[in-house]
C-alpha cells in the first residue's frame, strides 16, 4: 500500500504531495467519519438533502482526483474543491456564521489554491 502511494506521487514535489493528502484526508474525514455533522449543518442552513448529496459526490470525486499522477487531473480536482469552498464560504457569510465555523472552508480553499498554483507551475514547466 505505501509503495503504491509513493509511486503515485513520484513526479510531484513534497509540498504538493502533502497538501493533496491533507485535503483528501480532510474531505474523507468530514464527509465520511463525521457525516452526521454535515447533515446537521445542511439542516441548520435549510439547504435541501439533494444539494448535500450532490456536494458530497463532487467533493469525493474531486478529492480522489488529487491522488492522481496526472497533474492536469490534480489541478481539475483542486479547482473543483476550491469552487465548492467558495460556495461554502459565501453560505457561511450570508448566514453570518461565527469565524470558527468558517475556518475549515477557508483553510481548504487556501490549500486548494496553493495546489492549483503548484500544479499550474509544474504543468507549464513541462510544456
Amino acid at each position: 500500500m505505501i509503495q503504491n502511494l509513493s509511486s503515485i506521487f513520484q513526479s510531484k514535489p513534497i509540498l504538493l504531495e502533502l497538501l493533496c493528502i491533507l485535503v483528501f484526508g480532510s474531505i474523507i474525514f468530514v464527509w465520511g467519519v463525521r457525516y452526521s455533522n454535515i447533515k446537521d449543518e445542511f439542516k441548520h442552513f435549510n439547504l435541501p438533502k439533494w444539494l448535500r448529496d450532490l456536494v458530497g459526490i463532487f467533493k469525493f470525486a474531486f478529492a480522489i482526483m488529487l491522488l492522481n499522477e496526472n497533474l492536469q487531473i490534480v489541478l481539475f480536482g483542486a479547482i473543483g474543491i476550491a469552487v465548492l469552498m467558495i460556495a461554502a464560504l459565501l453560505t457561511h457569510l450570508r448566514l453570518k456564521s461565527p469565524f470558527p465555523r468558517i475556518l475549515p472552508s477557508f483553510s481548504l480553499l487556501c490549500a486548494c489554491l496553493i495546489i492549483s498554483y503548484l500544479c499550474s507551475g509544474l504543468i507549464s514547466a513541462t510544456v
